[in-house]
């Protein structure tokens, strides 16, 4: 899709690695404006300079997608600097805790990956459609993931943070279709991404079996997530809205 975001400008939250860097330069590579933002400063100026090293243009905005204060300063400074947000990929999030059963799941840390996951996703929402109603529409993605299609061992509260973004797309989209505002959710599958690295961290059994999680044997890339993200964000995808779209080597389909 040859400059298919063509001068669209674009906010990429959790852009200092994984999939967020990769999309932000697959989102560059088609011609956005990439506004990086990540709590991570270093990662998201790397993932900044990585943009303008292959001729791309944007702006690193920091911000902790979990304190509204962050999201509205973030989305402000965006509208700041360009005058318009075309699309957003909300992507920030976290892995939590894995090991334990639901009842050994502690509390802190299934308030802070609610917060980070939910309610980071529901703030940037928040925050980003006022101004695409202000400009007659935009595109949004939000990152769930596979685990938010079904549910998953020993990740329930992770699990359950991705279910509720795919209900929060849903919702979003049908409120704003009207509106000509789409939003849609990806929903990867075992990517191979600094989380992913953390959660099999010293569990060499489980790292083992990772092929075999996924029919299409092996794991995924960040870029193979970036691209449907960019088609999602495109005038390709005009028609869809409201779409949690699995891209996961058919784990899902099991």
């Amino acid at each position: 899709m040859p400059d298919s975001l063509n001068d669209k400008i674009t906010l990429v939250t959790g852009a200092g690695s994984g999939i967020g860097r990769a999309t932000s330069l697959v989102l560059a590579r088609e011609g956005a404006t990439i506004a990086v933002s990540d709590i991570d400063a270093d990662g998201g100026e790397e993932t900044l300079s990585a943009i303008k090293d292959m001729g791309g243009d944007g702006m690193f905005v920091h911000a902790d997608v979990s304190r509204p204060a962050d999201v509205e300063a973030m989305v402000g400074a965006v509208i700041q600097a360009y005058g318009r947000l075309d699309c957003a990929y909300n992507n920030a999030g976290i892995e939590g805790y894995w090991g334990g059963r639901l009842h050994e799941y502690p509390e802190d840390t299934f308030d802070r990956l609610i917060d980070i996951n939910v309610k980071g996703v529901w703030l940037c929402l928040k925050y980003e459609i006022p101004e695409m109603l202000k400009q007659g529409g935009g595109a949004i993605v939000n990152t769930a993931s596979a685990a938010g299609l079904v549910g998953s061992r020993r990740l329930s509260v992770y699990s359950a943070s991705k279910h509720a973004v795919v209900g929060l797309t849903k919702s979003a989209a049908l409120e704003y279709a009207a509106d000509n505002i789409r939003v849609n959710a990806v929903c990867p599958g075992i990517i191979d991404t600094p989380m992913m690295d953390r959660l099999v961290e010293g569990r060499d059994d489980y790292a083992a079996a990772i092929p075999t999680r996924q029919p299409i044997g092996r794991k995924g890339t960040p870029n193979e997530i970036a691209e449907a993200v960019a088609w999602l964000c495109s005038d390709a995808a005009s028609l869809v809205t409201g779409l949690a779209m699995a891209v996961d080597g058919a784990f899902t389909a099991q």
